[in-house]
C-alpha cells in the first residue's frame, strides 16, 4: 500500500494515548494513523481495514490522529466501512461521467444502506439511459485499474464557492452556501474534485467489482418545484464473488416483491382514479391484515389495553398544540377550509394528540395509571410521488398505536412489558433474527427537539436501563430520535437478509406537558404522565409488505388467506367440491373450489403458484366415499382423509403453532 506511505510521522516526539473496544490503551506517536495502528497489531487487519471510528466519528486510515482517543478499526463487515467503500464508489461513478458526458453537474452522491447513488444534470438534450450503463460500468472499471488516491483537502468557503463557480458546478455552489466556513472539505481522485464531508477509501483500488443497477429520476433537494435531475444507483464490493452473490440475492428478491405477489394473491391494489399512493385492501388482503389485528388484540387484552377509536380529522389548533404541525405541516397534507370562516382542520397524521385528549376527557388518580389505549388509527402523510414505493412508502396507512400514560415509577416496568409483545409478535410470524436500535437525540444539534434537557435525559436512561434489564444488546444511534423524544426501534432481516424497520417504542415526556395531562399523586397534587407511543407492527401496510417479501406469500397456515383449495377433476364432481367446501367452513377452514373447466394438473400448477397451503382433489373415488385426496404445497401426496380429519389435523397443526401466543 504504497499511497500510505505520505501520511506516516514517525518524527513525532509526542505520544497520544489511544484505547481500544477492548479497554485496553496503547500509546502511538501524536499523527500516527489508524492504518499505522492496525499495523502495529497485524499485517494482515491493517490490509483489511477500510476505515475507522475515532471517538465514534468515522475517518480515512491515513488521517492523522493528534490527540488522546477512542477508536474502531472497520473492516468490509462492518457498515462504517462499507459506508467509506459506497461513498467512495460514488465518486467513482461521478468521475467517469464527467470522462463520458462533457458538461454535466453533479448534485448529491452518497452512500445508501445497499451501494450508493449519484445525482446529475447532463448536458442540455443528453439522456442517461438503463441502456448506457454497461457503457458507464466500462470507464469505471478502467479507472480502478489506475490505483487512483482519494486525496482530502480543507478549503475556504470563497475558495470552494470559487473552484466550483469556475467549473459551472450550479448545485454544488448551492450547497457550500449552506455551510459554515471552517467545515469544508473536498475530496480528489484522479481529475474528479468534489464538495464532500467524507469519509472514503484512501485509494480506489479496493473496488474490485461494480454494477450499476437502474436510473430514476429525483428532484433536486427533493423539492418537486426544483429541477428533475438523474439519479443513477450502484453498488461495489471488494470482491467478484460478493458480487456474484448479492446478484442471485436481488433476483431472488425480485420473485419475492411484495407489489408482484401482492397482485398474484389479489392482497391490494392501487387506483389512479382514487389517488397516489392509497391502496385498496381486496377481500383476501383484508381477512389477512383483519386476523393480524386480531392476533394484536388478543395479546393487547392479555396486556390491559382498552379499544379506543378517533376519527380520521382534527382541528389544526390540535398539532400546533403538539408540536406536529410547526416541524412538519408545510409538507403534509394542507388544511381543511369549512364553511364556517377561520376553521381548518387537518387529515390526521398521527393518532397521539388525539388519545392526549382522550386521557382528559376525565381526571385520573394516581391508582388508575397506567392507562393503555390502543387503536388502529389510519393516518395520513404526504409523501412526494417519487419516494411512493408500494405498501412500504404510501400517503394513508394505519398504525397499530397504542399510548401508554404511566407514573414515571411505572416508566421502566411498562416499556419492557411492550419489549414482550414485540417479542411475541416476531416468534409468532418466524421473524427470527432481529436487531433492535436506540435511538438518541443529537447533542450537537438540540435545536431539532422539544423539551428540556432533564427529560430527555430521562427518556434515554429509561430505554436503556430496560434493554439492559432484558439483555437486549442494541446500537446507540445518535440523531435518530423523534422531535418529541427517544425510541427503541426494531429491524428484522427477511428469509434473504435484508434489513427492514418495523415495531418502535418511544417515551415521551413532551406531549404530557404540551396537552397539560395531570394525575392526582398520593401526595394529593398534581403530577405529570409519563407517555410511551408504540407499534409493534409499524404500520400495517409496511408489515404486511415485509411478512409477504419474507415469506415469498407462503404465509403461516393460521394467517393464509386460503388454507386449502379443493380441485374436481372434472365438472361433474363440482357439487361435492362445494358441498366439502361447505363442511370444512364448519371447522374453521378456510377453503375454496376451483371449478374451472381446465385439466387437473393445469388446476394443480396453477393453485401451488397461488401457495395455497393444500390442495384437495376430488373425483368420483373421493365422492363416493366422502373424502378428499390431501397434497401439500411443495411436498406433494399426503393421503386420503374424510373432510373432518382433515379439518382436525389442520386445526391440530394450527393450535400447536400458536400454542405458546
Amino acid at each position: 500500500m504504497k499511497w500510505l506511505e505520505l501520511s506516516f510521522n514517525t518524527n513525532n516526539k509526542y505520544m497520544i494515548k489511544v484505547t481500544f473496544p477492548d479497554g485496553s490503551v496503547r500509546e502511538y506517536s501524536k499523527g500516527s494513523t489508524a492504518y499505522q495502528i492496525a499495523e502495529s497489531i497485524s499485517p494482515r487487519l491493517a490490509n483489511d481495514i477500510l476505515a475507522a471510528s475515532i471517538n465514534d466519528e468515522i475517518i480515512e486510515i491515513n488521517r492523522p490522529i493528534t490527540a488522546d482517543c477512542k477508536i474502531k478499526l472497520h473492516k468490509w463487515d462492518d457498515e462504517q466501512a462499507k459506508h467509506a467503500f459506497w461513498h467512495t464508489s460514488a465518486h467513482l461513478l461521478a468521475e467517469a461521467l464527467q470522462e463520458l458526458y462533457p458538461g454535466i453537474q453533479f448534485g448529491i452522491g452518497p452512500a445508501i444502506e445497499s451501494g450508493f447513488y449519484y445525482d446529475v444534470m447532463p448536458a442540455q438534450g443528453v439522456v442517461i439511459k438503463e441502456s448506457d450503463l454497461p457503457t458507464i460500468e466500462k470507464k469505471m472499471a478502467e479507472l480502478v485499474t489506475r490505483k487512483e488516491n482519494v486525496v482530502r483537502q480543507e478549503i475556504s468557503k470563497a475558495d470552494a464557492l470559487k473552484m466550483f463557480a469556475d467549473k459551472g458546478e450550479t448545485f454544488k455552489c448551492e450547497l457550500i452556501n449552506d455551510l459554515e466556513d471552517g467545515t469544508i472539505t473536498t475530496y480528489t481522485q484522479g481529475n474528479f474534485t468534489d464538495l464532500c464531508r467524507g469519509p472514503h477509501l484512501i485509494n480506489t483500488a479496493d473496488i474490485k467489482a461494480i454494477k450499476l443497477i437502474s436510473v430514476a429520476g429525483a428532484y433536486w433537494r427533493g423539492d418537486e418545484k426544483r429541477p428533475q435531475m438523474t439519479r443513477i444507483y450502484g453498488i461495489s464490493f471488494p470482491k467478484k464473488k460478493m458480487l456474484d452473490e448479492y446478484l442471485v440475492l436481488m433476483e431472488e428478491a425480485k420473485k419475492r416483491d411484495h407489489r408482484k405477489i401482492g397482485k398474484e394473491l389479489e392482497l391490494f391494489a392501487f387506483s389512479d382514479a382514487v389517488g397516489k399512493g392509497l391502496p385498496l385492501w381486496l377481500p383476501k388482503g383484508t381477512a389477512l391484515r383483519l386476523r393480524l389485528e386480531e392476533f394484536l388484540k388478543r395479546i393487547q387484552k392479555r396486556f390491559g389495553y382498552q379499544q379506543v377509536m378517533t376519527p380520521h380529522i382534527g382541528q389544526k389548533e390540535l398539532w400546533v398544540t403538539s408540536g406536529h404541525y410547526a416541524k412538519y405541516g408545510k409538507d403534509s397534507f394542507q388544511p381543511i377550509h369549512t364553511p364556517e370562516e377561520g376553521e381548518e382542520y387537518l387529515l390526521k397524521p398521527m393518532n397521539c394528540p388525539h388519545h392526549c385528549e382522550i386521557y382528559k376527557v376525565s381526571p385520573h388518580s394516581y391508582k388508575d395509571l397506567p392507562l393503555r389505549y390502543a387503536e388502529f388509527g389510519t393516518v395520513y402523510r404526504y409523501e412526494q410521488s417519487g419516494e411512493l414505493h408500494g405498501l412500504t412508502r404510501v400517503r394513508s396507512f394505519t398504525q397499530d398505536d397504542a399510548h401508554i400514560f404511566c407514573r414515571p415509577d411505572q416508566l421502566k416496568e411498562e416499556f419492557m412489558k411492550v419489549m414482550d409483545i414485540i417479542f411475541i409478535i416476531f416468534k409468532a410470524l418466524n421473524f427470527d433474527n432481529f436487531e433492535a436500535q436506540i435511538s438518541l437525540r443529537d447533542p450537537n444539534n438540540k435545536e431539532k427537539y422539544i423539551g428540556s434537557d432533564e427529560v430527555w435525559e430521562k427518556a434515554e436512561s429509561a430505554i436503556i436501563e430496560a434493554c439492559e434489564y432484558k439483555g437486549l444488546k442494541a446500537k446507540v444511534e445518535l440523531g435518530e430520535a423523534a422531535f418529541y423524544g427517544p425510541k427503541l426501534d426494531f429491524m428484522v432481516k427477511d428469509a434473504i437478509g435484508r434489513r427492514w424497520q418495523l415495531g418502535t417504542i418511544q417515551v415521551d415526556y413532551n406531549l404530557p406537558e404540551r396537552f397539560n395531562l395531570e394525575y392526582t399523586g398520593a401526595d394529593n397534587l398534581k403530577h405529570r404522565p409519563v407517555m410511551i407511543h408504540r407499534a409493534p407492527f409499524g404500520s400495517m401496510e409496511r408489515f404486511v409488505a415485509v411478512l409477504i417479501e419474507h415469506t415469498g406469500g407462503k404465509f403461516p397456515l393460521w394467517l393464509t388467506p386460503d388454507q386449502a383449495v379443493i380441485l374436481p377433476i372434472s365438472e361433474k364432481f363440482n357439487d361435492y367440491a362445494q358441498k366439502v367446501a361447505n363442511e370444512l367452513s364448519q371447522y374453521d377452514i378456510r377453503a375454496i373450489v376451483d371449478d374451472r373447466n381446465e385439466k387437473i394438473g393445469r388446476k394443480i400448477r396453477d393453485n401451488e403458484l397461488k401457495r395455497i397451503p393444500y390442495l384437495l382433489i376430488v373425483g368420483e373415488n373421493e365422492m363416493n366415499n366422502n373424502i378428499v385426496s390431501v397434497r401439500k404445497q411443495g411436498e406433494g401426496v399426503v393421503g386420503e382423509q374424510t373432510p373432518k380429519e382433515f379439518a382436525d389435523m389442520v386445526n391440530d397443526i394450527i393450535k400447536s403453532m400458536m400454542s405458546d401466543f
